[in-house]
C-alpha cells in the first residue's frame, strides 16, 4: 500500500511537471526535425513560421500545452510543448564532417548510427521503407485550410 501511494505521488508530481509548460523569459530549444510556430494555440492557427531542431528562443508565456517563444530566427509565436526542450541542444561536427537534421534529431534522442544499425541487426524482418516514404510528405497550409472548410470541420479549441 506504501508503495502505491509513493508511486501515486511521484507520478502525480510528473504529471504536474509536465503540465506546467515552460516559465517565461527562460530559454528552450527545438527538440523536434521540425515544427510550425503558430499565431495561436489552436491545431488550425495560421503558421506564422518554422524552427528546426536546436533553434533557441525566449519564452514569452506559457499555457501548460503550448507555449509562446520568440526564437532567435526572428519568428515569435506559439508551439507545442512537447517540440521544445529546456535542454541546451548543440550541433557539433566533428572529423565526420556535417550532419543532417534528422541524425541531430535522432541523437538528441539517443538514436545514433551505432544504435540504428544494432537495432537493424537484431531485427532483420522489420522493413522501415513505408514509414521513410511517410516522413516524406509534405501538406500546405492551404491544402490543410482546403480539408478543413470543404469538411466543415471546426477550428480546434484554443
Amino acid at each position: 500500500m506504501k508503495k502505491t501511494i509513493s508511486c501515486i505521488f511521484v507520478l502525480s508530481l510528473a504529471i504536474s511537471a509536465f503540465c506546467a509548460g515552460f516559465t517565461a523569459g527562460k530559454t528552450v530549444y527545438v527538440s523536434v526535425k521540425t515544427a510550425k510556430v503558430k499565431n495561436g494555440t489552436s491545431f488550425f492557427a495560421k503558421n506564422v513560421g518554422n524552427v528546426s531542431y536546436g533553434n533557441s528562443g525566449t519564452v514569452v508565456q506559457s499555457n501548460g500545452k503550448n507555449t509562446q517563444v520568440k526564437f532567435s530566427n526572428g519568428v515569435t509565436g506559439w508551439i507545442t510543448n512537447g517540440s521544445l526542450s529546456s535542454k541546451k541542444i548543440v550541433a557539433s561536427t566533428g572529423s565526420a564532417g556535417r550532419v543532417s537534421t534528422t541524425e541531430l534529431a535522432n541523437a538528441g534522442k539517443g538514436f545514433s548510427a551505432e544504435a540504428e544499425k544494432a537495432f537493424k541487426s537484431s531485427n532483420k524482418n522489420l522493413d522501415y521503407n513505408d514509414v521513410d516514404e511517410l516522413e516524406k510528405v509534405s501538406v500546405s497550409d492551404a491544402e490543410i485550410q482546403n480539408f478543413i472548410e470543404e469538411g466543415h470541420l471546426s477550428r480546434g479549441e484554443e
